[in-house]
């Protein structure tokens, strides 16, 4: 029989210099957060000096669907509508299952 290789011995890894890590901080500064700085403070004054709103008005579609219209409805408003369609227990549901008890009933009436 044959004896297996020797395994070679593994030389033990050093640290990188300690200026060298504040040299690669500096290029992630440069190279990634000031481009972005600069992308975002362009973006802002680009939506400053465009006087319109920045988001598009909602279409008919919104108040025709269902699933859109809840979905464009925050947490108190769809309460509000719980409230205002006769829902019980609805102060305590969260909203996945306050938007599919509101869904059910809404397509009910459908």
């Amino acid at each position: 029989m044959t004896s297996p290789p020797p395994i070679p011995e593994r030389k033990p890894l050093h640290p990188l210099p300690k200026g060298l890590v504040e040299f690669y901080g500096l290029l992630a500064v440069l190279f990634v957060l000031v481009p972005e700085w600069l992308a975002g403070n362009a973006l802002a004054q680009f939506q400053d000096n465009n006087s319109e709103a920045s988001l598009p008005a909602t279409s008919a579609a919104w108040k025709r669907v269902p699933e859109l219209m809840l979905a464009s409805l925050s947490l108190q408003e769809l309460r509000g509508l719980a409230r205002s369609r006769g829902l019980f227990g609805y102060q305590r549901q969260l909203r996945d299952e306050l938007n599919l008890r509101l869904l059910k009933q809404l397509r009910k009436q459908r």
